[in-house]
């Protein structure tokens, strides 16, 4: 297995990681909500698709 031959300085090694970095999300006033929401996203109370969500869904109704 191949060794460097000198050691990388803290310098070098820390220059190349400087990219290496969590970015913030991109945040936009949602018109629907007036709330901020992640760009490119449906936002608040929405599904995938941008419709709103209702509450008061039950799941297993009429099922018995």
């Amino acid at each position: 297995m191949a060794l460097p031959k000198r050691r990388t300085p803290k310098a070098k090694r820390n220059s190349r990681r400087s990219h290496d970095r969590v970015a913030m999300p991109n945040l936009v006033r949602d018109p629907a909500t007036g709330g901020w929401k992640v760009n490119h996203t449906a936002g608040g109370e929405r599904d995938r698709k941008g419709r709103p969500i209702e509450e008061d869904l039950e799941f297993g109704e009429g099922q018995d």
